[in-house]
């Protein structure tokens, strides 16, 4: 996958991370596509870890499963250290 691809998978999974979890998360599209690149990066590496399938192909479910349930464990994550509390 390339980097654009790489970038673009990781706004969208951010955005939709986002959206997913209840509450008010701050932040505009950098912070988002920020999120969702490490949140890609992070369900890629467990992904590989624990089912052996990684972010290879830009159209595969499994790469976009993989890089929204990284962007949201990154978001809890920041949330938790950051002390944001869910409305």
């Amino acid at each position: 996958m390339g980097f654009i691809a790489f970038l673009i998978l990781g706004i969208i999974a951010g955005a939709i991370a986002k959206a997913l979890l209840p509450g008010e998360q701050g932040g505009g599209w950098f912070a988002t596509m920020i999120l969702g690149v490490v949140g890609a990066i992070l369900g890629g590496w467990l992904g590989s870890l624990i089912f052996n399938v990684g972010l290879q192909d830009f159209w595969s479910i499994k790469t976009w499963l993989l890089a929204i349930v990284g962007s949201v464990i990154v978001l809890v994550v920041y949330g938790a250290i950051t002390g944001k509390k869910k409305s």
